[in-house]
């Protein structure tokens, strides 16, 4: 099977620009994260992040 040429030479240039980042650091705990853009998280800080969204959209029990 042959692969071509064009494909390669994309696919190379993708990894190649992968390489080339640098690791930011996360916003709120300083640790190191590849994510970057407007809030750059590492995976814990994200998840914390995505729970307490989930918990503020939950209903508040309605206490008699």
């Amino acid at each position: 099977m042959s692969v071509p040429a064009e494909l390669l030479e994309h696919a190379k240039r993708s990894i190649s620009a992968d390489r080339l980042k640098k690791p930011a650091n996360c916003s709120v705990c300083n640790a190191e994260t590849l994510s970057a853009g407007d809030e750059p998280l590492c995976w814990v800080c994200r998840r914390l992040k995505i729970s307490a969204w989930r918990e503020i959209e939950q209903p508040v029990p309605v206490q008699e």
